[in-house]
């Protein structure tokens, strides 16, 4: 069965009252506006295809010619008065000729925390049952006051605080506005409370206690904080082949190879330096090598690998990311690899800025097997991790 497919609203249109005078979507957030890691918490997930961001009307040329905006980022639009006012401008701008089938997501411009997994969960809970919310159970105490005393203590058994992003399927959201607009008198919290107004059933997703809505200055400091310890992690998984080639030497992790004959490719044929760079590539939603350096006449011919893995690693730091590990696998009859193994690790962990210890190289003879095994090729595949940087 094929993953479902979404498209997601940002909103941040609001008015930042409770923020002491600072603008809380484009504080600084670990060297980042606030809003360019909310937009990403959705931006990063690879079956998101489309994002329109909602902010307030004299925000929009500001945001339009940002220069962190992922590729993602359809359209830039002015908000409304009401949340659901700029949730309704988010939905019109993503157009009403989409697939039943096709997820929407509603995302708070405030949450910069949201884990892929968590999207992930939501775009798959709602493209199942319809609609689907993260919540967390409440844990504290609620008391209910009245005139600054205590009325009553609340049973908390079975509320829940809710989260965002918020995934509803087109063909719900369609027969949700079909009974109620989101011009409506009435004012909705969240798009849930829509869907509970015209009886819709939402289902709901565990969230994360780190998906917080930045709202108070103290808030601010506590992302700052979970950033700053490496909060957010994202793995891809890169892999290449090539068969030997005319010429030599060859080049095969950042080393050369005397005596042994290179690999074909438009490049100087480092496999395993391409299966690192894709892998790191994949991690950060960020395509793949053949986008970045086409084997035509935009790339130099013979290019050392190396260049590309460094080129890779700055395309990371301008996402506000950063290399974290690599684990590697090579399979090749010849050369013999055992010796050089520790010499590749090294100037992996180099290129890529890490401590010796986050990068594994392990190798292969392929046991006769396929061109690699028969001593016609070289392959590698490689999973990396990249963290905030």
């Amino acid at each position: 069965m094929s993953q479902p497919r979404a498209d997601a609203v940002v909103v941040a249109a609001g008015a930042s009252t409770r923020m002491a005078g600072t603008d809380k979507l484009m504080a600084p957030l670990a060297g980042r506006p606030l809003l360019a890691w909310s937009i990403d918490a959705v931006a990063h997930v690879p079956t998101v295809e489309r994002v329109v961001v909602v902010a307030a009307a004299d925000r929009v040329g500001e945001l339009t010619g940002a220069g962190w905006l992922p590729d993602k980022v359809d359209r830039i639009v002015a908000g409304g008065a009401r949340r659901q006012d700029s949730v309704g401008a988010g939905v019109a701008a993503l157009g009403q000729n989409m697939s039943d089938k096709r997820v929407v997501l509603i995302h708070d411009g405030a949450r910069p925390l949201a884990s892929t997994v968590l999207v992930e969960a939501v775009i798959d809970a709602a493209a199942e049952h319809g609609a689907a919310i993260p919540v967390l159970p409440v844990a504290e105490t609620i008391k209910r006051i009245e005139g600054g005393r205590i009325a009553e203590t609340i049973d908390r058994t079975d509320l829940a605080a809710a989260q965002t992003p918020q995934g509803i399927r087109w063909d719900v959201l369609r027969l949700a506005m079909s009974r109620r607009r989101f011009e409506d008198p009435a004012s909705w919290t969240d798009e849930a409370a829509l869907l509970e107004a015209c009886r819709i059933p939402v289902h709901a997703v565990p969230g994360e206690a780190r998906n917080l809505k930045v709202t108070l200055p103290a808030d601010l400091r506590l992302a700052e904080a979970t950033l700053a310890g490496g909060g957010r992690t994202w793995l891809g998984q890169g892999q290449d082949a090539h068969p030997f080639g005319a010429g030599f030497p060859l080049w095969l992790g950042g080393l050369e190879f005397h005596g042994v004959p290179r690999l074909s490719g438009h490049s100087d044929g480092d496999v395993v330096l391409h299966a690192v760079a894709d892998a790191l590539l994949g991690a950060a939603r960020l395509g793949d090598l053949g986008r970045l350096f086409p084997a035509d006449d935009r790339t130099p011919h013979g290019i050392a690998s190396a260049e590309l893995v460094q080129a890779v690693v700055e395309s990371l730091r301008s996402e506000g990311l950063r290399p974290a590990s690599v684990d590697l696998t090579i399979v090749a009859a010849r050369p013999r690899l055992g010796v050089r193994l520790e010499e590749m690790r090294a100037r992996i962990a180099t290129l890529l800025d890490l401590p010796v210890l986050a990068v594994s190289v392990k190798a292969s003879t392929g046991n006769l097997m396929g061109s690699e095994g028969e001593g016609r090729g070289i392959s590698a595949s490689a999973i990396a991790a990249v963290e905030s940087a």
